[in-house]
């Protein structure tokens, strides 16, 4: 193979690697493949193609919540992983959710019956990168899912797991749920005094 086509062919691998083996039309057209291109290789089953305009590399191996990566892809990257979702992603709590939750800007107008939008502006400080998606912080998951109503057994369990884990401190969670969602701070309260761990302060400071 000439040296061309082989630099050619692994430019979508270089563009993929940070995505979890996804890429979408633009990028692939911005590396050298013309969309007669893309097709040929999807015909030929090199390329997977998942939903419109975005594809993954055949050979590559699926890797955990690689399905995010398509998410963030399909949303133009304006998607952030939040709720039962992101709790998900940072193994905390036994939270369930049939759909994706994601969190998206106001006006934002595209829909899919598999995810789950929330509109609403989130600051930089409740936002951390992964691998190949964004995805709310521990801390701002949990006021989140307290948010919407989580049942206080499971919101608690998750909260003392995090703790534990040295993810919070009950202080910063407190502390960020107050400036966040009034509803949310009242139903952590529940939840911390329902799993009140020997030894730890419950009682706000």
């Amino acid at each position: 193979m000439p040296a061309d086509r082989r630099r050619l062919r692994r430019r979508p691998f270089e563009v993929a690697a940070a995505q979890a083996g996804y890429f979408t039309a633009a990028q692939a057209k911005s590396v050298g493949y013309s969309y007669q291109a893309q097709a040929h290789h999807v015909d030929a089953g090199n390329w997977q193609r998942f939903a419109r305009g975005i594809f993954r590399l055949a050979e590559y191996v699926p890797e955990p919540h690689a399905d995010l990566v398509l998410w963030s892809l399909w949303s133009r990257h304006r998607a952030v992983v939040s709720h039962e979702s992101a709790l998900s992603v940072h193994s905390i709590g036994e939270f369930e959710s049939p759909r994706v939750h994601l969190t998206v800007p106001p006006g934002f107008s595209m829909r899919d019956p598999a995810v789950v939008l929330h509109q609403r502006e989130l600051p930089q400080v409740d936002v951390v990168g992964h691998a190949g998606f964004r995805v709310t912080t521990v801390i701002r998951s949990l006021i989140d899912v307290a948010g919407a109503g989580a049942d206080d057994d499971q919101l608690a369990r998750a909260i003392g797991e995090a703790r534990d884990e040295g993810m919070l401190t009950l202080r910063q969670l407190r502390s960020r749920a107050t400036k966040v969602d009034e509803r949310a701070t009242s139903q952590i309260e529940r939840a911390i005094r329902l799993f009140a761990p020997a030894g730890v302060e419950t009682s706000p400071k």
